[in-house]
């Protein structure tokens, strides 16, 4: 890839915008609920379920939104949409900022910053399979790096700076988006071919892509065919479980301070957990990466489901008063999760229908996936208000079997671009865009 030096030029320039994507689509998307909620509660006296309904609001609008989006990237590409979305997810951390005790302004405010981080997610999974398919695991194992990253730096700094300038926080956030946003427009192509290139730097169009049927994807095609099924159980249940986690891991350990945890058990031990867990987890996003590249997307998919019991078994297990082991896996399990999920769900979708099919399969399966993910924080306020949060991470635990079981069903489906991969056919001739079709 890097012999071709222009071509490696906006290679890097991606990888490096592409990590702040993920990290503030993982921090924006429920990350930061973990220090607004505790901050609310203290401050103004909020219960959590009144904290996150703005979010759980956002998530059921982003059911339509996953294929509007998917859509208007087909249609116009991915900048023209991706760069006034963050302008628009930083106008919403504004209005955070602003709102003290108006809630109206509040919730409008958080419901716009749930849903603007769907092109960030999005934008960065259509660049990659835009521009990589051989090393296509690897460079998402790059950038979605980032969302562990916020685990391991994000949410302490933003536990520091809410402490000190309260929610004036946002507008430091705001102000990074912005300039976020302006290298998008200067630096960023959509797909290499605009600058006469191809895909990983190579001096030839994929071979793969001869065979490859292009254009557009129906909801028919969609729910007739098995591999979208698979696809969306398996990675539903995981997108599932990764919003009901991240957005209450606080929550989860603040339940379960002991008389000596001050102020609560996740700020006196588990934030010191998570950042050395995440610190070792981060480049479990690049080895999964690695994985799918050099063994396929379904080997590197049954990695990432076990990798997500590492997180979801310590706190189900979790003692009052917290366990140094237990959150030592926890730590290590949520870093795996954050960066793992957003690595192998393009890859997996790619490895499935392909570099020219992607957008047009993905935007019909998050679209379904996003139904579930709506209901996560309500799924985890029930059980809290319950006084049972233990029997979610349980539940939790049963979906990962279920899961596991149907990624193990995907075995013999074929790889799309299996040309054009490292452990596909050398030959040209190879059936390597079989099965791509919708059947």
């Amino acid at each position: 890839m890097f012999k071709n030096k222009r071509f490696a030029a906006y290679a890097i320039a991606f990888n490096i915008i592409g990590i702040f994507y993920m990290f503030f689509y993982s921090g924006l998307q429920n990350d930061h609920l973990n220090i607004l909620t505790p901050y609310l509660q203290s401050k103004l006296g909020w219960n959590d379920l009144k904290i996150t309904n703005p979010v759980t609001a956002g998530a059921m609008v982003t059911i339509v939104l996953y294929l509007v989006i998917g859509s208007l990237f087909v249609k116009y590409g991915v900048k023209k949409i991706l760069v006034p979305s963050i302008f628009i997810l930083a106008l919403g951390c504004i209005g955070i900022a602003v709102a003290g005790e108006n809630y109206a302004l509040y919730a409008v405010s958080l419901f716009f910053v749930r849903i603007m981080v769907v092109p960030l997610q999005m934008g960065g999974f259509m660049l990659a399979a835009n521009w990589f398919i051989k090393y296509r695991g690897r460079v998402l194992g790059v950038i979605t790096a980032g969302s562990p990253l916020m685990s391991v730096v994000g949410i302490g700094v933003l536990t520091s700076l809410v402490g000190k300038y309260g929610l004036n926080t946002y507008i430091m956030i705001a102000g990074v988006l912005i300039l976020m946003a302006l290298l998008t427009i200067f630096v960023i192509k959509d797909t290499p071919e605009e600058l006469g290139l191809f895909p990983d730097g190579a001096d030839h169009a994929p071979i793969s892509e001869k065979e490859e049927v292009g254009g557009d994807i129906t909801l028919k095609e969609i729910l007739t065919d098995k591999r979208a099924w698979q696809l969306i159980i398996s990675y539903g249940i995981m997108q599932f479980v990764i919003v009901a986690m991240m957005g209450y891991m606080a929550v989860r350990y603040i339940s379960l301070s002991g008389p000596n945890d001050v102020p609560n058990l996740f700020v006196s031990k588990a934030l010191l957990w998570l950042s050395i867990g995440a610190a070792l987890g981060i480049p479990m996003s690049y080895v999964l990466g690695w994985i799918d590249d050099k063994l396929g997307s379904i080997k590197a998919s049954l990695v990432l489901n076990v990798l997500f019991l590492f997180a979801v078994v310590p706190l189900a297990i979790m003692p009052v008063g917290g366990n140094v082991t237990l959150m030592a896996i926890w730590a290590f399990g949520v870093a795996c999760m954050t960066g793992g999920l957003p690595t192998m769900h393009p890859c997996v979708t790619s490895y499935v229908y392909g570099r020219k099919q992607y957008m047009a399969a993905n935007k019909w399966i998050m679209t379904i996936q996003a139904i579930p993910m709506a209901f996560a924080l309500t799924f985890m306020g029930a059980f809290n208000q319950m006084g049972n949060l233990t029997m979610a991470y349980y539940i939790m635990i049963g979906l990962l079997v279920i899961s596991f079981i149907t990624i193990l069903t995907m075995w013999n489906i074929p790889d799309a671009n299996a040309a054009d991969r490292d452990y596909g056919s050398k030959s040209p001739k190879i059936e390597g865009a079989k099965g791509n079709t919708l059947s």
